[in-house]
């Protein structure tokens, strides 16, 4: 029997403060706990943020604190996988938050099925984007383009990816990319001399998700989300 579409709401924030979207994430994994159904696909951009996930090296952080304040560069320290990231504007941040179904458990195929939704969307565009051995994310031959972490509790993830689209490549001088020494970064813009629209980035990714991961995505606004979360909230609360 071939396996049953799930669906996906994907939603678009704009711009948004790390811990917004952060707390949103929570919302919605905490409600999935509590058997709310749909999965949710967040998609943003980040003022300047530097994130260490669970592996990460204090080390892998070139800036002190002073040239942080000075760039406007925000600071967390987040449960993901990985080392050191950074987000900001112009790139493409997403964080699919799925219930994993039996046939899902894996984490080393979650890992994968999201690059290659990323891979999709590359080459889309007629960039040409691949995996590196052995390392996490999406590379191209000039270097890397998105990097990623996530985070698994009962089967819910959080976190995701971030890919380089219009992203002012100087602030990964404040940092070692991922702990990965000597290996470039690079961005959409750079490798085809032109910025893009981030939205349409955006809606162009959520179509190669849902083919990966075979989920329809349904966009809804985050009034409509917070809606539909508030009344599971409400429903559970009297059940």
């Amino acid at each position: 029997m071939p396996e049953t579409v799930k669906t996906t709401f994907a939603v678009w924030l704009g711009l948004a403060d790390y811990q917004e979207a952060l707390d949103l994430q929570m919302k919605v994994c905490e409600l999935k706990k509590h058997g709310f159904q749909e999965d949710v696909l967040i998609l943003l951009e980040h003022p300047p943020t530097i994130t260490l996930g669970r592996n990460a090296d204090r080390k892998h952080l070139l800036a002190s604190d002073g040239e942080l304040r000075d760039r406007g560069v925000s600071l967390f320290a987040v449960d993901r996988g990985g080392d050191i990231t950074f987000h900001g504007p112009g790139q493409l941040v997403g964080y699919p938050i799925l219930q994993l179904g039996r046939t899902e458990r894996d984490v080393h195929r979650l890992m994968r099925n999201l690059e290659e939704s990323l891979i999709r969307l590359l080459h889309s565009y007629g960039i040409d984007a691949g995996r590196e051995e052995r390392l996490t994310g999406v590379w191209t031959a000039h270097g890397k383009i998105a990097a990623m972490g996530i985070h698994i509790s009962r089967w819910i993830t959080r976190h995701g990816f971030a890919l380089n689209v219009n992203t002012d490549l100087s602030y990964y001088r404040l940092i070692v990319p991922c702990g990965i020494v000597g290996k470039a970064v690079n961005s959409m813009q750079m490798l085809l001399n032109r910025s893009l629209d981030l939205r349409e980035v955006a809606g162009r990714f959520a179509g190669c998700f849902g083919e990966v991961f075979n989920r329809q995505t349904v966009w809804l606004s985050l009034p409509d989300l917070h809606r539909k979360l508030e009344g599971y909230a409400h429903e559970i609360a009297v059940a």
